[in-house]
């Protein structure tokens, strides 16, 4: 059987931890900051982990990043 491709655009806005998990940054984060409070900001800075639903139709984009 041939290689899978890796999806490109999914590798390059999803990470997988060593525990399986799928990370992601955080959307709302890119304008419009002046009217978003200084806590609601950090929280948006930080890395979020997927649902196990979305997560098992991420992986299955990247193949080899299980």
């Amino acid at each position: 059987m041939g290689k899978l491709k890796t999806n490109r655009s999914a590798a390059r806005r999803f990470a997988v931890t060593a525990g399986g998990k799928v990370t992601h940054k955080a959307a709302y984060l890119r304008h419009l900051l002046s009217s978003k409070g200084r806590t609601r900001k950090r929280r948006l800075g930080r890395k979020k982990t997927l649902g196990k639903a979305d997560a098992a139709a991420i992986k299955l984009l990247m193949p080899y990043l299980k």
